[in-house]
């Protein structure tokens, strides 16, 4: 829509001084014109679009999705599990502690009502010619990082580079190549290049999601404060928020920035309501349970069927003292599942993943241990319109043949690999395990006298499961009684936090329970999560999955203009993903589980992309000061 955006003619050069050029140049100007004064269509907006019009015009208000006169003060309290020793969220080392990378803001910020839209928040506008070749972002002159001083355009520079020398290496490698140079025009406006003969699309919101550090906090100490460099002192950011104090791996409160410097911008009305969030951490989610249940904090989103389904029948909930709703999640699930680290030489064989695969019985898991709240995944997309469905067809057929060789031929001629039914009466269902032991022998995996199965040097197949999960051991320990049944050495092994994120970062483990985010516009992260590059060390890609059957589908969904190749070439990707079989797939709930103490309040209309709790939702005081005076919170 022309109201959401200004279209600014601009010229490459003034026509001033036309009259002192002598007449027997005038072929050679008209030459230079007919390039030179070539009008190019630059647009200057408030917000970005992946796709289609902005919803909100310029000079908006608010966010549909927010409450404007929601009341600000009281405490917002939840738990963490694990534990932390570093506020440097940016670093391979060590665990960051709950919420360390909030302050930090960006020249945008995501809608919550809308796919793939930015909006300014450092940033008020942004001017870019319609190739997308470079974009200017025009910095609000008021923004302030929490200890006073401005937030500049140098100070974005200084960002983008220290990321790229000192972040984690699958993302400098990926960024650097696409966005080589960033340049402060003066104190509030920066312009990024983008590299010649790459796609444009996903390049924007790239550079105007990225965190803005303050480049004097930095430079006042190099050597300590590295971004790749373990560290307790938090840094500076510029948002509602700042560190209030800590007690390693027992409790961490940040309270609001009084002298905040973006309460008015339109992005942020309604929204960072509490004078303080408080994270309470505990060892394991029946521990925190119970600190739930006392009140030692006050807020809970569940994501354990068991004690959603037998949990909350403490006294609070009988007499309404705490609330537990079900809640619509409007986002693409999460592919998440037990995923097979390719780089295993176990796992080479799609044969034996196919067999690990059937060894998990989804249908008497659910019904079983999870009491039946989950639905079954099959897709990277699940449930949305980048799903792919029945055989190929039309442009997303066209996609995959494009592919040659290097496609395995069935995709075309199957249906997408859909996870396996089981039988629910049973943990072990016989038919799919003899199906998977009938792989295996394919495989060259014989069964030996001891049940255990060998190849033909000898050599044990065995799979560790890694995890630091207790939650997850009612699940894991019946998947592994069945790949034993099957003649795999398969192991469970429960680690510490710190020891699990050092062996999950550094791709040391044969399964483990994780995933891969989704999107309802995926773009460039793409190529941290599938690209070929990255594979080998890339903490994005969990499996190591890449190839020449992956890599042109990403070129092209980053490359796409419009939706309908946007969508033919994500559904291409999510059936040759499927049909690679990286992960055995478990389970999504398509909803929050959410349970709190009888004093927060939320909008009505909440958005579809987000559940907001920490940024949407507020305290009702009254209802507080009830609680407490009641005796049921201290």
């Amino acid at each position: 829509m022309e109201s959401n955006r200004q279209i600014v003619q601009a010229r490459a050069l003034d026509f001033r001084g036309w009259l002192t050029i002598p007449i027997t140049g005038f072929l050679l100007l008209a030459l230079m014109t007919s390039q030179l004064f070539a009008e190019e269509t630059i647009i200057k907006s408030h917000g970005f679009s992946e796709f289609g019009d902005l919803k909100y015009p310029e000079g908006f208000a608010h966010f549909d999705y927010v409450n404007p006169d929601a009341p600000r003060g009281g405490e917002l309290s939840y738990a963490a599990q694990g534990t932390f020793d570093s506020f440097n969220p940016y670093t391979r080392q060590g665990r960051a502690g709950a919420r360390s990378a909030d302050q930090y803001e960006s020249l945008m910020v995501a809608s919550y009502d809308e796919t793939a839209t930015y909006y300014g928040l450092l940033a008020e506008s942004l001017e870019y010619p319609e190739s997308q070749d470079w974009v200017i972002f025009n910095m609000r002159p008021e923004a302030r990082f929490s200890d006073g001083t401005p937030v500049t355009a140098e100070d974005v520079v200084f960002s983008h580079n220290l990321l790229l020398e000192q972040g984690l290496k699958s993302y400098a490698d990926a960024v650097r190549e696409m966005i080589p140079r960033a340049e402060a025009l003066d104190d509030h406006r920066v312009k990024f290049y983008f590299a010649p003969d790459i796609p444009r699309r996903g390049l924007i919101s790239q550079v105007a999601g990225t965190s803005v550090f303050s480049k004097a906090w930095f430079e006042a100490d190099p050597e300590n404060r590295r971004l790749d460099k373990s560290r307790l002192e938090p840094g500076i950011g510029s948002g509602p928020y700042v560190l209030d104090s800590y007690d390693i791996n027992r409790r961490i409160v940040y309270k609001r920035n009084p002298d905040y410097w973006g309460d008015h911008v339109n992005v942020n009305v309604g929204r960072n309501n509490y004078d303080s969030i408080r994270i309470e951490y505990f060892a394991d989610s029946i521990a925190a349970m119970e600190g739930f249940k006392a009140g030692t904090f006050t807020l809970r989103q569940e994501n354990n069927s068991k004690s959603w389904a037998t949990a909350y029948d403490f006294p609070a909930i009988a007499n309404g003292t705490v609330v537990r709703v079900e809640l619509e999640d409007g986002d693409v699930p999460n592919a998440s599942g037990f995923v097979m680290n390719l780089d295993r030489p176990q796992f080479q064989d799609p044969k034996v993943r196919e067999a690990v695969q059937l060894g998990f019985n989804f249908e008497w898991t659910n019904e079983s241990l999870q009491y039946g709240l989950f639905q079954q995944r099959d897709s990277f997309w699940q449930g949305t319109h980048l799903e792919a469905t029945g055989l190929p067809e039309g442009r997303e057929l066209e996609v995959l043949q494009s592919l040659g060789d290097a496609l395995d031929p069935a995709v075309l001629t199957d249906q997408p690999v859909v996870a396996h039914e089981s039988r629910a009466e049973r943990q072990n269902d016989r038919r799919n395990l003899r199906a998977a032991m009938k792989l295996l022998d394919e495989a060259g995996w014989q069964v030996g006298e001891d049940g255990i199965r060998r190849n033909q040097n000898g050599e044990v197949l065995a799979i560790e499961f890694l995890s630091d999960q207790p939650t997850l051991d009612r699940i894991i320990q019946p998947f592994v009684a069945n790949l034993r049944t099957m003649g795999i050495d398969a192991t469970y092994n429960r680690v510490d936090n710190a020891q699990f994120t050092l062996r999950r970062r550094d791709r040391d483990f044969d399964m483990i329970f994780g995933g891969y985010p989704s999107s309802l516009q995926p773009s460039t992260g793409l190529y941290q999560q599938f690209g070929t590059e990255a594979a080998s060390y890339s903490v994005f890609n969990p499996s190591g999955a890449h190839g020449p059957d992956i890599e042109p589908l990403i070129d092209n969904i980053v490359a796409a203009t419009n939706s309908e190749e946007l969508f033919a070439n994500v559904r291409a990707l999510d059936r040759v993903l499927r049909a690679k079989r990286i992960m055995v797939p478990t389970w999504y709930l398509g909803k929050y589980w959410v349970a709190y103490w009888d004093m927060y309040e939320y909008p009505e209309n909440l958005p579809p992309y987000s559940l907001g709790v920490e940024d949407l939702w507020w305290i009702n005081a009254e209802q507080e000061a009830q609680l407490k005076s009641s005796g049921a919170l201290r």
